[in-house]
């Protein structure tokens, strides 16, 4: 499946599943997301992380490409959900990310768009992603295309250290997870 977008660009600018080969382009969209973000020292991945949990024998998440004129301008990675209230699953977009000079082409629509159409089509109940509250040009154009906020839920981590003080925490059930 490709999308293409209707735009200025649309002969142009494409969507595609990312593949094996892509590894190095999709760190190299990460990297470049993480100084964006302001935080290019948080970025611990590396290609072979990459091909093994994008395109490993059991992925649980997955890539797009988006090219212009045959040339890798963005990327996203996604993976699914479960919702135990509707009983089907869901769509949740972990990163999103158009180089800078190719911004304003319909990139970032168009990689949209693709992931609701895979949505519709394979029956998923939602599509999801989050937005950092300073990043206006994201959220206005998330507005833009319908994407509601959603105020009433918070979003916690345990990550780093804590997740590995609760981990060995004593007590609980005994349970062994592996």
């Amino acid at each position: 499946m490709t999308a293409h977008v209707t735009s200025k660009a649309a002969d142009q600018v494409v969507v595609r599943p990312a593949e094996r080969a892509d590894a190095a382009i999709i760190l190299a969209f990460i990297q470049d997301l993480a100084a964006y973000e302001k935080v290019p020292e948080a970025v611990v991945n590396t290609v072979p992380m990459i091909e093994q949990c994008l395109f490993g024998d059991q992925p649980q998440a997955y890539g797009l490409i988006c090219e212009y004129d045959g040339q890798p301008i963005g990327f996203a990675v996604y993976y699914l959900t479960y919702s135990t209230w509707l009983g089907r699953h869901g769509l949740h977009l972990e990163d999103l990310y158009v180089s800078e000079a190719f911004r304003g082409l319909g990139a970032g629509l168009a990689i949209m768009r693709y992931l609701a159409q895979m949505a519709v089509t394979k029956g998923y109940a939602r599509f999801e992603w989050q937005v950092l509250d300073w990043n206006q040009p994201a959220i206005d154009f998330y507005d833009r295309i319908g994407g509601k906020p959603m105020n009433e839920w918070l979003t916690y981590r345990l990550a780093g250290d804590a997740l590995e003080a609760f981990a060995q925490e004593a007590g609980g059930s005994g349970n062994t997870v592996l």
